[in-house]
């Protein structure tokens, strides 16, 4: 996931209590005095645990993500937020700590059941569950969903997986091209069982029936990429206004059944959700308790966190969470003088690591300076550092000239880097970038793009970053895991063949075929210690071409509202798990 600390733990326990729509409004108005807040008390536990109904969760983020579409949305953060109006097929259980590992199912009954020898997977529906407007969801519903996802042209965010491993028909168009086409890889032999047929044995298949295609989508009501002004809910929450860019409010869906629905306590009445604050804003709203929650999840700004870390009473409302996340900074071998390695090598060896950490927070607040691409919580991690940055991390200039040299750029060159405009962190380090490369001869014009776009229409658009007009030789980045194993981590971030023309892939630099083969050879192998092993000679293999510059293994200084009740860091997205929370009332 973009910046997701990706999946690596997750959502809800089992709760008890019985919270219906109708008592949604809550008429027992008794203040619920806060338990004392302690730094990180919402790391590995629940604080200010609470089952009360009622209030308005306020939320707000700088800058716009891909979608509010399941069928097209890539930020952990949407992922995080969407299980508020979406079901999909399985979930990872909202609990703080190791427990959010768990696959549980969600939509479906149980978990799925394969057979074929891992080529076929079945689901099987709750009975009684609806969408918003009444309809019964069916398992055509769920197909349905699936199906738009993978029209990478109309809905050009997010992962192929799905794509990947379906035994798609060759000349299926899928259903914006062709309402009445249809296709065997996905079958629905009743309204309640959905079963899926795979090119090939895939034992992980759970994780792909995690992902937010699963979420049903009612084919008469899908208006493509404008489904977003209005998704159709299958969860305790519906939209209520969309502004586009501005903003949402989410209110609760009267067709929604807890009877069919053991994952989610749904305990405030509304939410609202404000886009395009200024970052600074959103932290001092935060701790002045106008706002419960900052959406990104990635850490106070840097003009708050000395605020934070020297006031005790700040810092007991703070969590420090380490996630399966990196920062790093993709080099496109497309755009020159890129496409020679040793040029490549030289930004490798200039940049400041230390200023890519501290750009970050530093390293309590920001997260351990990055060696290789998988962090140390992924199976299969192993060591490497295949471009030391000096003994003080600063770089080696004396080895970045020699590469200048050797790619025939002695004075150094001309290259332009893109980052994302309303991150403040993301923009210091490409001011890091500009500053460190420049005393090797290198220099760097910024760029700024709209997060929204940032991937669909700029970074992650071949035509625009490869251009020699627009070339994008450097872009900032950042990715969590989908799920937590080698291939949920690096497959939609150095696999060749998930770049589209259309946009939208996640993979901005890394074209190596001997990586491509790599990891259908992981895949294919059976022993775990084997495969983990793989993952780690793909992560050294892709290091080795100088392609992706890793900057920190994440950590974030988090803030939890004042007033906001049952509050944990999920570790499957790296920050506050959105379904679990409450307003005290």
């Amino acid at each position: 996931m973009r910046n997701k600390g990706r999946v690596l733990a997750a959502a809800s326990a089992v709760f008890a209590l019985a919270v219906t729509a109708a008592c949604g409004s809550g008429d027992d108005t008794t203040k619920t005095p806060e338990v004392k807040p302690e730094f990180n008390a919402a790391l590995t536990s629940v604080f200010n645990p609470s089952d009360k109904p009622g209030g308005t969760l306020k939320m707000a983020i700088s800058s716009d993500w891909d979608s509010v579409d399941p069928g097209d949305t890539y930020y952990g953060l949407s992922w995080n937020l969407l299980r508020l109006y979406g079901r999909s097929l399985v979930m990872f259980k909202a609990a703080p700590g190791a427990a959010s590992a768990e696959l549980i199912p969600d939509l479906a009954e149980s978990l799925g059941v394969p057979s074929d020898g891992g080529k076929t997977w079945t689901y099987k529906l709750r009975p009684g569950v609806k969408f918003e407007d009444g309809t019964p969801i069916t398992s055509k519903d769920v197909k349905y969903g699936v199906m738009r996802s993978m029209d990478k042209e109309v809905l050009v965010n997010g992962y192929t997986y799905f794509n990947d491993f379906l035994d798609i028909e060759a000349d299926y168009k899928g259903p914006f091209k062709d309402k009445a086409a249809d296709t065997k890889a996905i079958t629905t032999p009743d309204d309640q069982t959905i079963v899926f047929h795979l090119k090939q044995a895939f034992g992980g298949f759970d994780y792909f029936a995690m992902l937010p295609a699963t979420v049903p989508v009612p084919a008469a009501k899908d208006t493509g990429v404008k489904y977003k002004e209005h998704v159709v809910s299958s969860g305790p929450y519906m939209f209520d206004k969309y502004e586009a860019g501005k903003g949402f409010t989410l209110k609760r869906n009267p067709n929604w059944d807890k009877a069919t629905d053991p994952n989610r306590k749904a305990l405030p009445d509304a939410y609202d959700v404000k886009i395009g604050l200024n970052a600074d804003d959103i932290d001092n709203q935060l701790i002045s308790g106008d706002l419960h929650v900052d959406i990104a999840g990635t850490g106070v700004q840097p003009a708050a966190l000395p605020k934070v870390l020297q006031d005790n009473a700040l810092k007991a409302y703070a969590d420090n969470p380490a996630v399966a996340r990196l920062w790093y900074t993709s080099i496109n071998p497309k755009v020159a003088p890129f496409d020679k390695k040793e040029c490549r090598e030289a930004v490798m060896y200039a940049v400041d690591r230390t200023s890519y950490q501290a750009a970050f927070g530093g390293e309590f607040a920001g997260g351990q300076i990055a060696t290789s691409i998988m962090p140390p919580q992924i199976p299969g991690y192993a060591p490497t550092n295949v471009y030391p940055a000096g003994a003080d991390n600063k770089g080696d200039l004396d080895k970045a000239k020699a590469a200048l040299q050797a790619c025939g750029k002695p004075d150094g060159f001309d290259v332009t880097m893109g980052f994302r405009a309303e991150r403040p962190k993301e923009k210091a380090t490409a001011e890091a970038f500009q500053q460190a490369l420049a005393r090797v001869g290198i220099k760097v014009t910024l760029k700024g793009f709209p997060t929204g776009d940032y991937f669909s229409l700029y970074a992650g658009k071949p035509s625009y970053r490869n251009s020699p007009s627009t070339g994008l030789g450097l872009m900032t980045n950042g990715w969590g895991a989908d799920w937590p194993d080698g291939y949920g981590f690096l497959s939609q971030i150095v696999d060749s063949r998930v770049i589209r023309d259309s946009g939208g892939s996640s993979n901005l630099s890394v074209m190596i075929p001997e990586v491509d083969t790599m990891i259908d050879q992981a895949l294919a192998e059976t022993d775990v210690k084997k495969r983990e092993a793989l993952w780690a000679q793909i992560d050294k293999r892709v290091m080795e071409e100088a392609v992706i510059l890793p900057g920190v293994w994440s950590k974030a200084l988090t803030l939890r509202g004042k007033g906001v009740t049952n509050v944990f860091v999920n570790e499957a997205f790296g920050q506050y798990d959105y379904l679990s929370m409450g307003v005290a009332q």
